[in-house]
């Protein structure tokens, strides 16, 4: 599976928080083998992690810290490169937009929900075994990279495109589907947990906007744009629709941070298709979306960002 058009120009080839995320996870998953074998008391240390991280039924040795540790913990080496290899690839995007602190927040919140749903199949019937992995967290960043972009093509097998929002809808309703399957050995309802808590957290962010966002109020905006992007705190975006003429066009708009739910154009100056802007320049404006939201450029910057995106949309476009 991969993105068939991930990484916009300009973005870091993996963001920092991803960058922890990764090596995070692969380092508690190296110590869990190196101590695999090796016994304390009697007990084998691998099963003393076990009792003590991995997230255990409420009546089983629940402890609460677990919601967060059970995240960086793997069963195999296919379960962590599965997970990690779906986090970055949907997650270095998210993070450009969310911003690094707030993505953080975001993925550890989704991977908690996912958790705390889970902690229900004792009583649903369905086992009472530990639960590890960020496959919870990772379904949250998934639903996000749907809301954001849900006609990017992402290709199963680097082979057959499918849009995101058709892709990350089938995952869900496969796990709601499995729910019930007592055979399985995959947490179904952790992943249905973080799809939800992930929703929720975009859709209670007055911070975030995504499309679908304004059909949920009322439809703030109406029109059939087909391709979205965001960067930052607040949120600049390219929707593509058909212009007066009838070809594919594209308008760009930003939404404020305030209360208010009005879209305002954003006002753009001494723009010219001509001059080169050179890659540095991209990375640095898009490293201080990262640290501190769209709303902190100047017009200069905000000017180079959107030149930069108009190339970016002509090329899409075979312009």
């Amino acid at each position: 599976m991969s993105n068939g058009n991930y990484r916009p120009a300009g973005f870091s080839f993996m963001s920092p928080v991803i960058k922890s995320l990764l090596i995070a996870n692969f380092a508690v998953f190296f110590i869990e083998q190196m101590l695999a074998g090796i016994t304390s008391g009697g007990m084998p240390l691998e099963v003393k992690i076990l009792q003590n991280f991995a997230l255990w039924p409420l009546d089983a040795g629940f402890l609460p810290w677990q919601l967060l540790t059970y995240q960086f913990m793997h069963a195999s080496f296919g379960h962590i490169f599965f997970n990690l290899f779906s986090l970055w690839m949907f997650g270095t995007e998210i993070e450009y937009t969310l911003g690094s602190k707030k993505f953080l927040i975001f993925y550890l919140t989704s991977g908690v929900g996912a958790g705390l749903l889970h902690l229900l199949t004792p009583y649903l019937g369905m086992g009472d075994s530990p639960t590890v992995g960020a496959s919870g967290a990772i379904y949250g960043v998934m639903i996000a990279f749907a809301l954001f972009n849900p006609d990017r093509s992402i290709y199963i097998y680097f082979l057959f495109p499918v849009k995101a929002k058709y892709l990350i809808a089938f995952l869900v309703i496969m796990d709601l589907m499995m729910v019930n399957n007592a055979a399985s050995n995959v947490a179904h309802l952790a992943h249905i947990g973080g799809a939800i808590t992930g929703f929720l957290f975009l859709f209670f962010d007055k911070e975030t906007w995504f499309p679908f966002k304004d059909k949920l109020r009322g439809g703030i905006r109406g029109g059939g744009g087909s391709s979205y992007g965001s960067f930052g705190g607040g949120h600049f975006s390219h929707q593509q629709r058909p212009d007066s003429s009838g070809k594919s066009g594209f308008s760009f708009n930003f939404k404020n941070k305030s209360n208010s739910s009005k879209i305002e154009d954003a006002k753009f100056t001494d723009i010219s298709d001509d001059d080169e802007i050179s890659q540095e320049v991209i990375d640095s404006i898009l490293e201080k979306i990262t640290k501190s939201g769209y709303t902190n450029l100047s017009q200069k910057e905000k000017d180079i960002l959107f030149r930069a995106s108009k190339k970016m949309a002509k090329k899409d476009n075979g312009g």
